[in-house]
């Protein structure tokens, strides 16, 4: 509720909240909390890609009278005065701006994002300028995307079901000649942001799997394999030398269901073990 009052605060004309199978009071809370919101319930956890999607069709479906722009985040985003106003700001002076990104707020991740050919979404050292830089792709946190590239390139990959879909959508946007850019000024936090361990370690090890393979090819994802696979038996015979997020089982099942194919959900088991 905090998160949709402040974009409307900030100019928002419409509210969409997707809701991915919470409890009924929840979703009751969330009705009387945003009288002004459209509630789009899937009954069931279908993730943040897909979930997103939902509401995006709903959004394109309605045509290019309501309106050139959309934003996308998750519930507990908290933009900053005046972040939209500078994300707008930024992207309607280019033309070709078909994706851009808010910065976060934590003051400790001032790079810019990239696609790297063998690790994926990463990090990148930046001069942190004002305004628009280029970016491989925008992140999830508060991400501002233009109809006409979304019409273009398609919505996000829902195989990957969280983590990495963005860096996928950022990567065939820019392939099709839309600039992706981040906004330094625009600034979003995301303090509520937790997760079971194994989870986040499973789908991102899985996704940038997919995610190397899918824009570079077998060869930069047979390295990765092999620098993931390395880096778990180091982990398990060196434990200080393991990297944040490390869990065992959840590395284990990555690189088991990237070899099958197996993309979507992460597997019952690791969710019972977590």
């Amino acid at each position: 509720m905090r998160t949709g009052r402040l974009l409307e605060d900030q100019g928002v004309d419409r509210l969409l909240v997707v809701d991915n199978g919470s409890p009924v009071a929840d979703v009751a809370a969330v009705r009387a909390g945003l009288p002004g919101a459209e509630v789009l319930e899937l009954g069931h956890n279908a993730g943040f890609g897909p979930a997103a999607n939902a509401g995006l069709a709903r959004w394109l479906s309605d045509g290019p009278e309501a309106g050139e722009w959309v934003v996308v985040c998750p519930h507990d985003a908290v933009p900053e005065a005046g972040c939209l106003e500078a994300l707008l700001v930024a992207a309607e002076a280019r033309p070709r701006a078909g994706l851009a990104s808010a910065e976060y707020g934590d003051g400790e991740r001032l790079a810019r994002p990239v696609v790297d050919r063998y690790f994926g979404g990463i990090l990148r050292p930046t001069d942190r300028r004002p305004g628009w830089e280029d970016a491989g792709h925008p992140h999830g946190t508060l991400l501002l995307a233009r109809r006409a590239c979304l019409e273009e390139v398609g919505l996000f990959d829902e195989r990957y079901f969280a983590y990495c879909e963005e860096a996928d959508l950022g990567e065939r946007a820019r392939r099709a000649g839309w600039e992706v850019g981040i906004v330094w000024g625009a600034v979003v936090r995301n303090p509520g942001m937790s997760s079971e361990v194994g989870v986040p370690e499973y789908l991102m090890l899985r996704n940038s799997l997919l995610l190397v393979r899918s824009h570079f090819g077998r060869y930069p994802a047979f390295i990765r394999f092999t620098m993931a696979a390395w880096s778990t038996v180091r982990g398990v015979l060196r434990p200080a030398r393991r990297p944040p997020f490390w869990h065992l089982q959840g590395r284990r099942l990555a690189m088991r269901d990237f070899l099958q194919g197996r993309y979507g959900p992460p597997p019952e088991e690791l969710s019972r073990a977590s």
